[in-house]
């Protein structure tokens, strides 16, 4: 049973946390305050577990987010491949789209369909996510979820739940290593909902809130 330090403020929600090596500079920020982790990928989940074990505080929630509360097919690399294709962050580009993961496919990440593997997972949508959490105001939102940040920015509640600082990647907002409307609609909609909105490197956006 996890005791929560408050039961509606957050500090940190990372929904694609991965297998948490990249984040430990933030849990450690976040000490103290509530912190929420989203990941799909069974494997990644494990050592997600392992790599936060000394923190009390975190809830890791295996599922993953969409605009829809539903059971979905998603996609992944499997773990026995990682090595294979040599690239350590091919465990992060899991997504309901088996052919956005094969579109990462280049001369140095010779990824093939024999190295996808596929499950049926519980996809839940952000607002139903909030409403299992009992959260109301989150400091920190960080979303890399390969391709759904369209979908999850478009379904928040800005006005129901407080939302500090929302950091999300953004380069495969309309297809795999493409920006374009969609992005620009969820930059209006962070504007038109308070937030100051900025790129702050080639593959993401910070909105902060006036």
């Amino acid at each position: 049973f996890l005791k929560l330090i408050q039961l509606t403020k957050y500090g940190l929600v990372i929904l694609g946390a991965h297998f948490g090596v990249h984040i430990l500079k933030d849990l450690k920020k976040n000490q103290g305050k509530n912190i929420l982790l989203v990941e799909p990928v069974p494997y990644n989940i494990k050592m997600l577990k392992d790599n936060t074990q000394n923190y009390h505080n975190i809830i890791i929630e295996h599922a993953a987010i969409g605009s829809n509360n539903e059971t979905r097919d998603f996609y992944f690399v499997k773990g026995d491949s990682i090595h294979k294709l040599g690239k350590h962050w091919a465990s992060g580009i899991g997504s309901f789209n088996k052919e956005h993961i094969l579109n990462h496919r280049s001369k140095r990440f010779e990824i093939k369909e024999i190295d996808i593997a596929k499950i049926t997972i519980n996809c839940l949508n952000f607002m139903s996510l909030a409403e299992k959490y009992s959260i109301s105001e989150i400091e920190k939102l960080q979303i890399d979820t390969e391709g759904s940040e369209y979908e999850i920015l478009k379904s928040i509640d800005y006005k129901k739940i407080e939302i500090k600082n929302i950091l999300f990647e953004s380069k495969h907002f309309d297809g795999t290593f493409q920006e374009g409307e969609k992005l620009k609609e969820i930059e209006k909609l962070l504007k038109k909902n308070n937030y100051l909105v900025e790129k702050i490197d080639k593959e993401n956006f910070l909105a902060k809130k006036n």
